[in-house]
């Protein structure tokens, strides 16, 4: 930890942040909130002095998630906040892809990622040059890059998608052959659904790429849980699931269906941070931590913060090219809405 001096704790802190309190409930221990609380006013301050908005994804901790953090949600939603937000200075509590992703769409921000070393493994699974190859070896097939991918290989793509929009957006690529890169079981949940054929990259995810059938029959038969599953799951993962879909779809199935208990086939988090919004719906699991998310803590937020630490720079030609595969993502998400 870079930080010289701690926070102080005072008697007040809790009184000033009785909502963050209850809106984490108990996913995050009592003891735990006389460490969590200076550092949580801490770093409001801060915000305020900067002129600075914090984005966190979903799989962030919960004292992140309820505490300091302006906007949240799945990586479309970061991506279509990224797009509009204003201010200075913009603090990503995600993974690196997701701070490229926001300085492409917002170039004129600041970006700062709290932790340089905060990577995916779908990201490191793919270069530039493999998509090259790709393009190569399927002449005129157009490509569509997931969003857990670097700048570079998004430079190299036509269209980028997320877990909640890659159907429609390899649809509205308009060809029968598509190149879907990097990760090989969303790819073929996608397939499952389409009369589009995919070629697919190896790419997996190494939090959901764990999960298991067998872990999903356990929370079925043993808490009688309806079961959710993210579609980067492995295949016989979700032909076991109840509902497959992206972190934003969990939560609407769960608005819509008021399972009594449920398990989320996901990152931990997810049911954390759910839970406060869920309060009558029992969470049990399984589930995997991300060890990169979990890079991401207050006090690298609040070191971020102080000395403008790790901001994110993109060469303008990569930051063009890739702008642009994300700009046809968010008009496909804007065709929808109309």
């Amino acid at each position: 930890m870079s930080t010289a001096i701690r926070p102080a704790w005072s008697a007040d802190l809790e009184e000033r942040y009785t909502d963050i309190l209850e809106r984490a409930g108990d996913a995050v221990p009592c003891l735990e909130w006389a460490f969590h609380l200076p550092w949580i006013d801490a770093i409001r301050q801060l915000k305020r002095e900067r002129g600075a908005v914090i984005m966190a994804h979903s799989y962030q901790s919960p004292e992140i998630f309820h505490g300091v953090a302006d906007i949240t949600g799945d990586s479309l939603a970061l991506a279509q906040a990224a797009a509009t937000v204003d201010h200075d200075v913009v603090v990503m509590c995600g993974v690196h892809f997701m701070a490229e992703t926001t300085k492409i769409l917002s170039p004129q921000r600041t970006v700062l990622i709290p932790d340089l070393d905060a990577g995916c493994s779908l990201a490191s699974s793919i270069t530039p040059e493999d998509v090259r190859v790709l393009r190569a070896r399927h002449p005129g097939a157009p490509v569509v890059t997931y969003v857990n991918t670097s700048a570079a290989v998004k430079a190299e793509s036509d269209a980028c998608c997320t877990s909640a929009n890659a159907l429609q957006v390899v649809e509205s690529m308009g060809a029968d052959k598509v190149i879907f890169l990097p990760d090989q079981f969303l790819g073929r949940h996608v397939a499952s659904m389409t009369q589009v054929e995919l070629v697919l990259w190896q790419g997996r995810c190494e939090v959901h790429e764990q999960f298991t059938a067998q872990q999903v029959r356990h929370a079925r038969e043993r808490f009688d849980a309806q079961v959710i599953a993210h579609p980067e799951c492995p295949p016989e993962v979700l032909d076991e699931a109840d509902f497959v879909g992206s972190t934003t779809a969990m939560g609407a199935w769960l608005e819509r269906e008021r399972p009594a208990r449920v398990a989320l086939i996901t990152e931990c988090s997810m049911g954390d941070n759910l839970r406060s919004r869920f309060p009558d719906i029992e969470f049990v699991k399984p589930c995997n931590l991300c060890p990169h998310m979990k890079r991401i803590t207050l006090p690298k937020i609040f070191d971020c913060l102080r000395d403008l630490q790790h901001p994110v720079e993109i060469d303008r030609d990569t930051s063009h090219r890739a702008r642009t595969a994300l700009e046809r993502m968010l008009a496909v998400g804007r065709r929808d809405r109309v």
